[in-house]
């Protein structure tokens, strides 16, 4: 029987920086409000990555570490802190997979409702024994996590990111490659006011939920957001 081959978990991110990150909130909840959310939401992403078996857990990003970082009581020290790559989307994740040996899961930090359950067939024992990707569509039509066996960058150089397609165009070039493909479950995204009410009622209990409550009760309940025109998807806030 082979030795289960154990996954490094890669979190796409960028630092949560009033006028930075989750712009696209910010109409609705100003721009340190906006920023507020997206700390939350990738301080809710790294504890589901310490939560989660993996021989690695590294922390791909733009910017600079903050105190969204768990702390070392919670194994905050157990992650891998790296820049990301000049260029491109693609190419930047292309740069993620390349610092990976053996079979890697990456995944973004807009996505505050991950658990370790929906990460678990592609890092539980043997979770490459009959796949060589996984791959977790984004309801905007982006993805919202990438798995390979054996990670290639050549993978992801020349996906078109941040269209309406990018998630169709990523799981084709897998399949065209040859590899057995593994669909993990389709989540929500957080780009828009309406993305934020639906995924903190999907994770009730995580800082995302709290920090957007927080803000609801500070701006009151007169205020009633209008989300701006939906921007194109992407993979990641990155």
């Amino acid at each position: 029987m082979p030795v289960p081959e154990p996954t490094t978990l890669l979190v796409m991110a960028k630092e949560p920086r009033a006028g930075r990150a989750k712009t696209r909130l910010a109409p609705a909840f100003t721009p340190q409000g906006a920023a507020a959310l997206a700390s939350a939401a990738l301080t809710d992403t790294l504890r589901t990555a310490l939560a989660t078996p993996a021989c690695r857990r590294v922390l791909v990003l733009d910017g600079s570490p903050g105190p969204w970082l768990p702390g070392t009581d919670e194994g905050g020290d157990r992650i891998e802190i790296v820049p990301q790559a000049d260029g491109g989307l693609d190419e930047r994740l292309a740069a993620a997979f390349a610092l990976c040996e053996g079979p890697a899961l990456l995944v973004g930090m807009d996505t505050p409702q991950l658990t370790p359950a929906l990460l678990a067939p592609a890092t539980r024992p043997h979770a490459w024994q009959h796949h060589d990707a996984y791959f977790g569509p984004a309801a905007d039509g982006g993805f919202w996590a990438l798995g390979l066996a054996a990670p290639d960058p050549a993978l992801l150089r020349g996906v078109p990111m941040s269209t309406a397609t990018t998630g169709a165009v990523q799981r084709a070039r897998l399949v065209a490659a040859g590899l057995r493909v593994g669909d993990l479950p389709q989540l929500r995204d957080v780009d828009e006011p309406d993305d934020a009410a639906a995924v903190a009622a999907q994770a009730p209990g995580s800082l995302f939920a709290a920090e957007l409550a927080r803000l609801r009760r500070l701006l009151g309940p007169g205020h009633a957001p209008t989300a701006p025109p939906r921007g194109a998807p992407g993979v990641a806030e990155a």
